[in-house]
């Protein structure tokens, strides 16, 4: 009996030390490209086409001095800045109006809008490049900020509306009945009682819309014109040419981009599992 318990544990050890360090292996390799886009842009200019491996070759920042001061850098961050503070915002607001009107009402037509929630996800972006320019084009709206935001919430809506209905399932329906008895209106039960209990999903839904307006290229690229206009991935466009790439301000731009995605990934990273997966079961 003493032999079975230990042979248990011998191979419990034995599964552990192999999981961690499979999960150690695979976080190598996804640090392998982030090592080399931070080592680059501290290499001097033209430095990386050397054919020798220098981890540490005369590190200098002059690639992130002229990608600030010599180009419009500036201004890409501060539009995208805009962009997906706007989008995330609004996003978050109609996604969760919408989540809880599905999850909590029964009303004509319900069907019909749960379907289209899914069936506007199975689109890809390039199949609806060409009816979003043709519609904001008749409204006005090409080559301006509102244009790009409404492109990206056709994005993000859908999606988070059913995380929200998922994560709004799990909250007692007795919650909004006593806000009613109280005599609060169906929206100030849901503005006042119900939202601050969703902080988790509302996370995962901001982090969501947030990181869809971020680092989209293909809407920016398509409806915005104008070096003054551009997001900050259309932006590094500017950096790469149909006969030479300048890798040293690229990566210098690339490493930037990642701060405030990192800031706001810490901002709510301990929202996101409990978000993501309060809506897989019901108690």
């Amino acid at each position: 009996m003493a032999r079975s318990h230990t042979g248990e544990a011998r191979r419990g050890l034995g599964a552990s030390i192999a999981l961690h360090g499979t999960l150690a292996a695979a976080s190598a390799f996804a640090l392998i490209p982030l090592l080399w886009l931070v080592l680059t842009s501290l290499k001097p200019k033209d430095a990386w086409i050397s054919s020798d491996v220098r981890f540490f070759d005369d590190p200098t920042l002059a690639n992130y001095e002229y990608v600030l001061t010599e180009t419009s850098f500036p201004r890409w961050l501060l539009n995208s800045v805009l962009v997906a503070g706007l989008t995330t915002v609004i996003g978050v607001l109609i996604a969760a109006s919408t989540g809880y009107a599905i999850s909590r009402f029964r009303f004509t037509g319900l069907r019909s809008i749960l379907w289209l929630l899914l069936v506007t996800q199975m689109f890809p972006v390039a199949v609806l490049i060409v009816p979003l320019y043709n519609l904001l084009g008749r409204m006005g709206l090409l080559n301006q900020y509102p244009g790009l935001v409404l492109a990206y919430l056709t994005v993000a809506v859908p999606f988070c509306a059913w995380l929200l209905k998922g994560y709004f399932d799990t909250i007692p329906t007795e919650i909004d009945q006593a806000g009613q008895i109280d005599g609060l209106t169906p929206f100030g039960a849901f503005w006042r009682l119900v939202l601050p209990l969703a902080k988790p999903g509302l996370a995962v839904a901001a982090f969501y819309s947030f990181v869809t307006a971020w680092g989209e290229v293909a809407y920016a690229t398509a409806f915005m014109t104008g070096d003054e206009h551009y997001t900050l991935a259309p932006g590094l466009q500017q950096f790469v040419s149909q006969s030479r790439a300048e890798w040293g301000w690229l990566t210098a731009a690339a490493v930037m981009i990642t701060i405030p995605a990192g800031a706001v990934f810490l901002a709510v990273q301990r929202h996101l599992v409990s978000g993501l997966t309060a809506g897989a079961t019901k108690s």
